[in-house]
């Protein structure tokens, strides 16, 4: 389900254009920026859309300015997604700041959702107008037009009222009345729309939201690696001496780091050469153990003495003088009659 979706998921990486081309299909509305969805109305329609009857849009408040009045919307929502067992984190506090990058994705996230449900399709049955009309605000919602268009009409209407209030000073001069005619055009004109620099200055705001969410996840990353190394019984650890002298360096040139590594290279030779002052003790022990030699081999010596004497003793007479005839023949006395 989208409710697990990863940030590097291809949903973040949908445009405002898209949310916003979508939305006001949808809803049949008439949104120019992500961010005028902040109250959290056109949230709680939209999980309306793909879960028919399951909002109950009479709590819905489509006039909210407040955060007071958005939050209600919200609780609406939240509701919504216990009822329909939604894990998703609602970050209200965010959203109703009217954060553009904040409202993009969590509008990114909700269109995923939409999309999983019933492949995003919505039914045909389904009137979004209908379906505000309970709702506080909703009426008037769905009638209202693009900033843009209400300040054109306010520019149009302008020209009319000095025209007519030139007819009514017809007998005054040709020549002040084409100056003054001039005049009214021009101040009647609105001022050339600059789209290209909203967008330009949206695309900053996003900009730098990303850059200020990045920053604070790597300063909290750098945070803990602090607080690891101030644990009780690592302070005095090499690695960590070299850890800190990396964390703690005032330059970025590089050289914390090979500082580290004369730290971690100097402290290695240092156990080798502890490792071998300590290796003569063996050489000792060995000549001490050849000293102790000459009383072991003498004690072996006895050792077999013994066992030769008692083998002697259990073999018979004959056994013991197997060569009775040769003492006879070499002309013993022992053997004369």
């Amino acid at each position: 389900m989208a409710t697990k979706i990863g940030m590097m998921d291809a949903a973040y990486f949908v445009g405002r254009s898209e949310i916003l081309a979508w939305i006001n299909s949808t809803l049949q509305l008439n949104l120019s920026k992500v961010e005028e969805a902040c109250s959290g109305a056109v949230h709680c329609q939209l999980l309306d859309a793909v879960h028919p009857g399951m909002v109950p849009m009479h709590k819905v408040n489509f006039d909210a300015k407040s955060e007071y009045e958005m939050i209600q919307n919200y609780k609406v929502l939240q509701d919504v997604f216990n009822k329909l067992k939604i894990t998703k984190h609602i970050e209200v506090s965010k959203l109703v700041k009217g954060r553009p990058l904040d409202n993009l994705e969590f509008m990114q996230w909700l269109k995923r959702y939409c999309d999983s449900v019933n492949g995003g399709l919505v039914s045909h049955s389904y009137n979004p107008i209908e379906r505000r009309e309970g709702s506080k605000g909703g009426k008037e919602v769905g009638k209202k037009g693009p900033p843009a268009q209400t300040s054109a009409k306010g520019t149009a209407a302008a020209p009319k009222a000095q025209s007519h209030h030139g007819r009514r000073h017809e007998s005054s001069s040709s020549v002040n009345s084409n100056s003054s005619s001039t005049l009214n055009v021009k101040a009647a004109r609105p001022p050339p729309p600059a789209p290209a620099y909203e967008e330009q200055i949206t695309e900053l705001k996003l900009s730098v939201d990303s850059l200020e969410k990045e920053r604070d996840y790597y300063f909290a990353k750098l945070r803990d690696v602090e607080l690891f190394c101030q644990s009780p019984g690592l302070e005095g650890l090499p690695v960590i001496a070299a850890i800190q002298q990396i964390l703690y360096a005032a330059d970025n040139d590089g050289s914390a780091v090979a500082e580290a590594r004369a730290m971690m290279s100097l402290n290695c030779q240092e156990e080798n050469e502890e490792a071998g002052s300590l290796s003569p003790i063996p050489e000792v022990l060995s000549s001490e153990e050849k000293m102790v030699n000459p009383d072991s081999q003498k004690r072996k010596s006895i050792r077999n003495l013994d066992v030769e004497a008692a083998g002697i003793n259990n073999l018979s007479p004959r056994q013991r003088f197997p060569d009775a005839t040769d003492v006879h023949c070499s002309g013993s006395p022992l053997m004369t009659y």
